[in-house]
């Protein structure tokens, strides 16, 4: 006999959500067998068997939310014996906890999961019993746990038990708490809407949550912006011949499209080779500068931000770039993501422009040192040679970490990545 445990799927992971179970209690199952959906702060995942036997018992409910190590099921040879052990509950205790290596743009666990065992009445005498994270949660929402009736087993106080005591209350977090998940939070929380009853509330979707938490974390860091300003007209121009070479080559087939952003990301990655100092991340005791140049882009989801990377980008071509940019976009909007496709990057992108934003600033997807935001291409009115001339002018904002980057530092790669951008083919070629 033994345990199914919630694995780590991904470097940010830190609890997932049990989201649909494909074998049930009785299946024979066999190794490699997908048992479960797994939803994670970056994706949905298989969880397969790791051995031959009989699903004998399944200790969690769908829609329950679980801590990395937690207890899922128990296999056993088909003789029942995994049946009779105890139930856990809604949220395992924890592993330690990863350190974050994706982003401002990522991931997350869903609201209120259902209980993992049906209700149980609460105890007669005694102290409240709670787990853990029941505990943390009320303290968070000043909620009295005494006020609440457990349906965990044996009557504990489980997480969907404070969630539905919060959600009656209509309560926000209070100042004195503190978010387990997001230790690098400042210690003055954001101020809470109080609800209001003809307020539409919306729960926090895992991506949703786990993209608050990042991007919390993110600002805690000491963080600096440079904008400068790229004419793109020659780089508009390699875009057409190189779609119009790459139509020519497909002949009737369906040709790759390079875009603004493939073309970017290539560059960028180029420019970071020269710049090792950039392509670095912030390690807590130590800077370390990566050895591979491996380029995320921000991807807008319905509830959130991922950041699929495009590994090894300053050797990719661009057909190749722009290939893998689509494919991973498109499979990470619906969270079909590998870990491996969505981890590792050393700088991040993330481009606006198609909505017709001219200038943002981005925040930084931690550990990496910096991230580009991209605006519009705009037709503005430049002097060149005492002439007024109109050119293609693209803002790009570097927002760095002060930690790992200084001023002068940043400044040298956003100005050579201004020099190669305004002559692609110096580059390119």
């Amino acid at each position: 006999m033994s345990d199914v445990l919630m694995p780590r799927l991904s470097d940010t992971m830190e609890e997932g959500v049990l989201s649909l179970w494909l074998k049930h209690e009785g299946d024979t199952v066999s190794k490699g067998d997908a048992l479960a959906e797994i939803e994670t702060d970056k994706a949905t995942m298989e969880l397969e068997a790791y051995e031959n036997g009989v699903l004998e018992k399944v200790l969690v409910g769908e829609g329950t939310t679980v801590r990395i190590g937690g207890r899922l099921a128990v296999i056993g040879d088909g003789s029942g014996t995994g049946s009779s052990v105890a139930q856990p509950e809604a949220e395992p205790a924890a592993a330690p906890s990863p350190d974050a290596d994706s982003a401002a743009a990522n991931g997350a666990t869903a609201p209120a999961p259902t209980p993992a065992v049906a209700p149980a009445s609460a105890p007669t005498s005694g102290p409240v019993r709670t787990s853990p994270l029941a505990r943390r949660l009320a303290r968070e929402h000043g909620i009295d746990l005494s006020s609440i009736t457990g349906t965990g087993p044996g009557g504990r106080i489980v997480r969907a038990d404070v969630d539905a005591a919060v959600a009656r209350a209509g309560r926000g977090p209070q100042p004195a708490g503190r978010s387990q998940t997001a230790p690098a939070a400042t210690a003055t929380a954001a101020p809470v809407a109080q609800r209001r009853e003809d307020d539409e509330v919306v729960p926090l979707s895992a991506v949703r949550r786990i993209t608050a938490e990042r991007l919390t974390a993110s600002a805690a860091a000491p963080q600096f912006y440079l904008t400068t300003m790229v004419e793109a007209d020659r780089l508009l121009a390699v875009r057409a011949d190189v779609n119009a070479g790459l139509a020519a080559r497909a002949g009737d087939g369906e040709a790759v499209k390079v875009s603004v952003t493939d073309l970017l990301v290539r560059i960028c990655a180029l420019v970071l080779r020269q710049h090792p100092e950039v392509n670095a991340s912030w390690g807590g005791d130590a800077i370390l500068r990566h050895p591979r140049v491996n380029v995320g882009v921000a991807v807008a989801m319905d509830d959130g931000l991922i950041v699929p990377v495009v590994h090894d980008a300053d050797t990719a071509t661009l057909a190749d770039i722009a290939t893998r940019t689509r494919d991973l976009a498109s499979r990470g909007r619906t969270g079909r993501l590998k870990p491996d496709e969505f981890s590792g990057g050393t700088f991040t992108i993330s481009n606006l422009g198609m909505y017709g934003i001219d200038h943002f600033t981005a925040v930084v997807n931690p550990p990496e040192a910096a991230i580009l935001a991209v605006g519009a291409g705009t037709q503005t009115p430049v002097v060149r040679d005492g002439q007024v001339v109109v050119r293609t002018i693209i803002k790009l904002t570097l927002t760095s970490d002060h930690r790992v980057l200084d001023g002068a530092t940043a400044a040298a790669f956003l100005r050579d990545l201004k020099t190669a951008l305004e002559n692609p083919l110096s580059v390119l070629v």
